[in-house]
């Protein structure tokens, strides 16, 4: 399996500027999907979430973008626009086509530099590198500076990156997730419910504290807007507006399964969900797969994270 890229009609692309330790991942379908959108977390940095609202006057959208950046990542949305609209791309306005990008960022300044974030550029350089091979996963993209367990600060935190995974039901139904995993609590494998990620004891330390016990002990820790972890899910089911945010409401159940604690004050968490294709598929099966998805692209986001910043990851070891 390839991740989100199993998924006919969706492209992925990543930039990654490794001595910032930031970038920004854009995933395109010329074609038009069916999106929608949920949103859990209290931190978000967004921008055109509108035009998933069924209500909207746009039917489908024509990209993603995840960037890291915090706000200012929100311009490398911008590039994919540009790229697309080259290629003809967008929705008919009369005048020209408007692409349609929905975007999200999460919070990486805390490591490399704060100074550099994705730009237009990026976007652009992103979208003219996606391609529908195999998904790049570990410390790439939207995922270059993403961190976990963070209740002590950086210092005791661990390394994390992006993750891609697909779950096949009957009748080549496809299910796919992407997820750019950047928490502030701990990443746990709902098979064991150990951590496998997460906030450590002490800075030299591979003892895991457990944020959960230690916050309920009383521990403050984090800060506002600094986490986020970010999700796309898809399938080539034919799903409707409504049903597209289904999909991403169940799929943000593979969040809870995995992150702990997770939507927090602290974590701009966001779902969204896409619809590609004509084959036919309950929507509540859809979602229990796109649940699975997002669990294993999260684990997998963290497993395959190497050691950057001074921040240490798991894929070495």
């Amino acid at each position: 399996m390839k991740g989100l890229t199993d998924i006919p009609g969706i492209r992925v692309g990543h930039v990654s500027d490794f001595g910032a330790l930031t970038g920004c991942t854009a995933i395109l379908f010329e074609q038009g999907a069916v999106a929608g959108v949920d949103i859990r977390g209290s931190a978000t940095g967004t921008e055109e979430i509108a035009t998933l609202d069924p209500g909207h006057v746009t039917e489908q959208a024509h990209g993603i973008l995840l960037a890291g950046g915090s706000a200012f990542g929100l311009e490398a949305a911008s590039g994919v626009r540009r790229y697309l609209e080259r290629r003809g791309v967008g929705y008919p306005t009369g005048a020209a086509k408007v692409p349609i990008v929905p975007a999200a960022i999460l919070y990486d300044l805390g490591i490399g530099r704060a100074d550099v974030r994705p730009t237009v550029a990026m976007g652009e350089a992103a979208s003219s590198a996606a391609t529908a091979e195999a998904v790049k996963e570990g410390c790439v993209g939207a995922g270059t500076g993403a961190t976990v367990g963070k209740l002590f600060g950086m210092k005791q935190a661990m390394k994390s990156g992006l993750g891609s995974f697909t779950v096949s039901l009957p009748d080549g139904v496809l299910v796919a997730s992407l997820v750019a995993v950047n928490a502030f609590g701990d990443v746990k494998d709902p098979a064991t419910g150990k951590i496998v990620a997460g906030a450590r004891r002490a800075a030299d330390s591979r003892e895991f504290a457990g944020t959960e016990d230690q916050m309920k002990r009383g521990t403050r820790g984090g800060s506002a807007i600094s986490h986020t972890t970010l999700a796309v899910v898809a399938t080539n089911a034919r799903l409707n507006k409504v049903q597209a945010s289904k999909l991403a409401q169940m799929a943000a159940l593979g969040m809870a399964r995995t992150i702990f604690p997770v939507n927090t004050m602290f974590d701009g968490d966001i779902v969204f969900g896409l619809s590609l294709g004509q084959k036919t598929a309950d929507i509540n099966t859809l979602g229990i797969a796109a649940a699975e998805a997002v669990a294993e692209a999260i684990l997998r986001a963290v497993r395959m994270a190497k050691t950057m910043g001074g921040v240490p990851g798991l894929e070495s070891e």
